[in-house]
């Protein structure tokens, strides 16, 4: 049996500690204490004289680290700082797991086993539903208008636009695609969904009044979002820093919202589920 030390996360990390706990694995944590885990039998611990040289997994939030190594730890009155010393100390065998990395994080694991759980295709595909709920929600308040017969731009056909693409569309929305790859438009025909080459997003922007962008790169730059309807909505789901020029959209006072990490906000149960489901395979 391993034993794992969770540290730190939000409420989607609570999901994952009980489904360790219920597979029969010995978890310890950091970062909870202020949190009912509702079982005595989860340990938590002190970082100040926790022995990291005993666990063979150590988990990490979704987030992972920022660039000075601090792990969000919402859940406690105290910070916790991941060190190369405190790297250094576990087994050699120890894999650390976290959703994503930064280079702090790569440069303190060089000799550890590094595993990024959102690397992987089954949780970005189980979690582009969530984000396209949470997506649709965003869209329904953010208006004042039925997203029946609105048209709507989807930036990216990967799993995140795909999944927002199709529920927009279900729900009745007048759906465009915007894409790349000869893959992407397959996909796309035959799913039913209009698409256009993203070369062609130029000349077509003025004509929706929402826009989801779903690709980390500078997409709606100040040339587009200058074409764009003063009451066009822009959401975008691109990690930091996103692919949408903000400044340009609040100078011409045109709603932009970066919506980041949705799973965790709108469904945390789900959403933990899924990352307890896909950390069990890891281990």
């Amino acid at each position: 049996m391993k034993n794992i030390l969770l540290i730190g996360g939000d409420a989607r990390s609570i999901a994952v500690i009980h489904s360790l706990y219920e597979k029969g694995y010995s978890v310890n944590v950091l970062g909870f204490e202020q949190c009912d885990l509702l079982d005595n039998r989860i340990t938590q611990l002190p970082s100040s004289t926790t022995d990291f040289s005993t666990y063979d997994v150590i988990i990490l939030p979704v987030d992972g680290v920022d660039a000075n190594g601090k792990v969000n730890c919402p859940y406690s009155d105290r910070s916790f700082t991941l060190t190369k010393e405190i790297i250094n100390n576990t087994a050699e065998h120890c894999k650390v797991l976290s959703g994503i990395a930064n280079g702090y994080l790569k440069e303190i694991t060089t000799e550890r086993t590094l595993e990024l759980i959102f690397s992987r295709d089954d949780i970005a595909i189980y979690n582009s539903i969530p984000t396209a709920e949470a997506t649709l929600q965003i869209a329904m308040e953010q208006t004042d208008v039925t997203i029946h017969n609105t048209s709507v731009a989807v930036i990216g056909y990967g799993r995140v636009g795909f999944s927002v693409a199709q529920l927009f569309q279900q729900v009745g929305a007048d759906v465009t695609s915007f894409m790349r790859s000869d893959e992407d438009f397959a996909k796309s025909e035959v799913a039913g969904i209009r698409s256009m080459h993203s070369h062609q997003l130029s000349e077509h922007i003025a004509a929706f009044f929402i826009c989801i962008n779903t690709v980390p790169d500078l997409i709606l730059d100040k040339n587009i979002i200058n074409q764009m309807t003063a009451d066009t909505l822009i959401i975008d789901l691109a990690s930091k820093p996103g692919g949408t020029d903000f400044e340009a959209a609040e100078q011409r006072g045109i709603k932009a919202i970066h919506a980041l990490g949705l799973p965790g906000k709108v469904a945390p149960k789900t959403a933990g589920d899924i990352l307890a489901a896909t950390i069990l395979k890891m281990i």
